[in-house]
C-alpha cells in the first residue's frame, strides 16, 4: 500500500520504488530488517514528515479507523496485542492515546474479553503515577481503549541511552512505581508486568505506570485457574510464581517485577540474561541474582539488600506488599536527601 501511494502521489517512480524495496532487504544498525519507508527516506524519495503522513493514512484505510470525536494524529507504537495511536479528543481539546485491538485478535473472543478487562481495571485506578483510562468501546469493526497521553520517555528508552541511571533517579522511579502499585493492590488488582518499558516519565519527570494488559483481580480465582500453568509476564522481569503459572498471584509478584526493574536501573543489566526466554525464566526459578552492589559498587550495601529482598525466590520472604517496601525506599530517599544537603552546606561554607 505504501509503494502504491508513493507512486500515485508522484513522490517516486515505480522503478525507484523497486530499488527501495531491494534496499529494504538490508539490515539496520541494530540488525533489524529495514522497512520500505526507511529505504524511501534514505534514498530521499520521501521526507520523514511525508512518510509519517502516509503511514497514518494507511493505518486509517486498513481498518476504517476513525472514531467520532477524535482526530487521529499518528502511530505511537505497535505490540503483539494492540497498536497505540496518538489522537486529539476534539470536545475537550486534549491529546490522548488510543489503543486499538488488531483485526486478527478481534476474531478471538478471549482476546476481546482481555482487552475490555484491561479497560475496566484501568478505569478503577486513579493515581498520579498511573496512566489514566478515559474510555473503552467499539466503533465500526474495531475495539478501542482511550487513555491519557504521556509525552516522554520510558525507563527502557533511558536505559538504552544511558546504560544505567543515577542512584537517586532510580530510587525516585522505584518509589513512584511502588506508590502506583500500592494503589492498584489496595483496589484489588495485581499488575503482573512491571518492567522498564511500562514506566513512562512525563515532561516533568513524573513516572507513570502503564499497560494493564496482564492486570488481574487478586481475588479472581476463576481467572487464576484458567491461566494455571501459563508463564504470563516478560521474561527479564517475571516473578518465579508467574513462571510456574501458579493460581495465586498477589502483590509480591509485583514487588519482584519492580525489584528486577530497580536492579536493571542501577546496574545497567536485568538480574538474569540468557539465550532465550525459557533459559531466562529458568534462572528466575533456580538461580540467585548477583547482588546489585557487585555490579554497581557505588550503591549502599543496605539499598542493595533491599533489592535482594525484593528479588527473593519465595514470595513469603519478599516484602509482602508495597506499604512495607515504601518504608525502606523512602528511608533511603531521606538518606540521599540528607547527604546532598550536607554536601551543599559544605560547599556554601
Amino acid at each position: 500500500m505504501l509503494a502504491r501511494l508513493v507512486v500515485e502521489k508522484g513522490y517516486a517512480t515505480e522503478p525507484e520504488v523497486e530499488r527501495c524495496k531491494e534496499r529494504a532487504k538490508g539490515k539496520t544498525l541494530f540488525g533489524k530488517p529495514k522497512t520500505l519507508g526507511q529505504a524511501l527516506v534514505e534514498l530521499q524519495a520521501l521526507t520523514p514528515n511525508q512518510l509519517e503522513r502516509l503511514e497514518l493514512l494507511i493505518s486509517n484505510q486498513r481498518t476504517g479507523r476513525t472514531i467520532p470525536g477524535f482526530k487521529m494524529l499518528g502511530k505511537l507504537g505497535k505490540g503483539t496485542t494492540a497498536t497505540v495511536y496518538k489522537a486529539r479528543q476534539m470536545n475537550l481539546d486534549r491529546l490522548v492515546a488510543i489503543k486499538v485491538l488488531p483485526a486478527t485478535a478481534m476474531k478471538s473472543e478471549k482476546a476481546v474479553q482481555a482487552f475490555y478487562a484491561e479497560g475496566r481495571a484501568a478505569a478503577q485506578l486513579n493515581h498520579k503515577n498511573i496512566v489514566q483510562a478515559f474510555d473503552v468501546g467499539q466503533w465500526s469493526n474495531f475495539h478501542y481503549f482511550v487513555m491519557e497521553y504521556v509525552e516522554g520517555k520510558t525507563v527502557h528508552e533511558l536505559l538504552q541511552e544511558q546504560g544505567s541511571l543515577s542512584m537517586e533517579s532510580a530510587l525516585d522511579i522505584a518509589i513512584a512505581t511502588a506508590e502506583a502499585l500500592r494503589h492498584a493492590h489496595e483496589r484489588g488488582f495485581v499488575h503482573r508486568d512491571v518492567k522498564p518499558k511500562n514506566i513512562i516519565l512525563d515532561g516533568e519527570g513524573t513516572p507513570k505506570l502503564a499497560d494493564l494488559g496482564l492486570a488481574r483481580a487478586i481475588a479472581d480465582r476463576e481467572a487464576g485457574l484458567a491461566e494455571r500453568g501459563q508463564a504470563l509476564g516478560t521474561p527479564y522481569y517475571i516473578s518465579p510464581e508467574q513462571v510456574r503459572g501458579e493460581v495465586e498471584i498477589g502483590p509480591p509478584a509485583d514487588v519482584y517485577g519492580l525489584g528486577a526493574t530497580f536492579y536493571h536501573m542501577v546496574t545497567g543489566l536485568p538480574p538474569f540474561t540468557g539465550n532465550d526466554a525459557r533459559e531466562v525464566m529458568e534462572l528466575h526459578l533456580h538461580q540467585r541474582a548477583r547482588p546489585a552492589i557487585e555490579l554497581a559498587p557505588s550503591i549502599p550495601p543496605g539499598l542493595s539488600e533491599v533489592i535482594e529482598k525484593m528479588l527473593n525466590k519465595k514470595p513469603s520472604e519478599r516484602y509482602p506488599d508495597c506499604e512495607l517496601l515504601l518504608l525502606d525506599l523512602q528511608a533511603w530517599k531521606a538518606v540521599f536527601t540528607l547527604q546532598r544537603g550536607e554536601i551543599e552546606t559544605g560547599r556554601g561554607g
